[in-house]
């Protein structure tokens, strides 16, 4: 039984880190489109395509047991689709890159304080801060590698609550797993509830999506990307990773979000590595290890949730 136990955390180590190669290469593939888009028609268009991936692969309804479960399902298409990226995209505008990309990197911080609170989870320990302090320091470093660094209020704060956000949805996804809600079909009702929290927004966005610039091939090819795979196959093995692994665990691979985006763009935009960033990328990696020996464990009825019958369910 630990064997078994032993051999599921292992995979979902795997699954998160393959989940945050790809987020981390996201950065380029929007980069390219917001040449053509507006952040909200990327957003839009990445998850309508991630939402009819997961229908067009399973079809069938999600049998939603009762309201608060459909309100949970609410909240986290909120908050981990509509409130996290708009935030980030609005935080983008009023502050520097650098300042966001750090402070983003808050959100397992903030994942631990949750879980702690609402779920019954450890209180975060010393060596959890000392790891969280060490990545966030790395972070610092690659975000100020060749780019500026200074406090904008306004930004910064809505960087922030976007950490929250994602925050709140890890620990929704979480909450949801344990309910014994498939992954494929929990995602795409996130998914749903997401895009219709988008709708009041579309109106005051200036949304205008012209064929020629939709059918370009290299916005259909950065298009597929984000919807096919970094929003429909990543946000299933995200939560496939927090069923495994936990929201907090889960969570700290977010620190090395920006290191794989320094590394792509070396290799695809051919950029130089810095010293700056070369420290920052050794240090992130450092906080990870750290914190995930110090990681809160979760209460034992946490614990027995956390693998429910409905594991195996689509």
């Amino acid at each position: 039984m630990n064997g078994t136990r032993a051999s599921g955390r292992a995979v979902g180590h795997l699954v998160a880190l393959a989940t945050i190669v790809v987020w981390g290469v996201t950065f380029i593939s929007t980069k390219v489109l917001l040449a053509d888009f507006t952040p909200v028609e990327i957003l839009l268009l990445r998850f309508l395509l991630g939402w009819a991936a997961l229908w067009l692969v399973c079809p069938h309804a999600l049998a939603v047991r009762n309201r608060r479960d459909e309100l949970l399902f609410a909240l986290a298409g909120l908050s981990g689709v509509t409130l996290y990226f708009l935030l980030e995209n609005m935080a983008l505008t009023l502050t520097f890159a650098s300042n966001v990309g750090v402070i983003v990197a808050v959100a397992p911080f903030f994942t631990a304080l949750l879980a702690w609170r609402l779920l019954g989870d450890a209180r975060p320990g010393g060596a959890f801060m000392a790891g969280f302090v060490v990545a966030i320091t790395g972070i610092a470093c690659i975000s100020r590698s060749g780019s500026e660094f200074a406090l904008n209020p306004a930004g910064d704060g809505l960087a922030l609550l976007a950490a929250l956000s994602w925050a709140v949805y890890s620990i929704l996804v979480r909450m949801l797993a344990a309910r014994g809600y498939g992954s494929l079909r929990a995602t795409r009702r996130i998914f749903f509830y997401g895009l219709v929290c988008m709708l009041p927004i579309l109106p005051l966005a200036d949304v205008s999506l012209r064929p020629e610039v939709l059918l370009r091939p290299v916005n259909v090819a950065n298009l597929l990307f984000l919807g096919l795979c970094a929003s429909a196959l990543c946000f299933v093995s995200w939560t496939f990773s927090v069923r495994r692994l936990g929201a907090v665990r889960a969570a700290l691979y977010i620190y090395l979000v920006p290191v794989v985006t320094v590394l792509t763009s070396i290799a695809v935009l051919h950029e130089r590595v810095t010293c700056l960033s070369g420290a920052g990328m050794v240090l992130a990696l450092t906080g990870l290890l750290v914190s995930e020996w110090g990681a809160p464990r979760r209460a034992q009825k946490a614990q027995r949730d956390a693998a429910p019958p409905g594991e195996g369910q689509t």
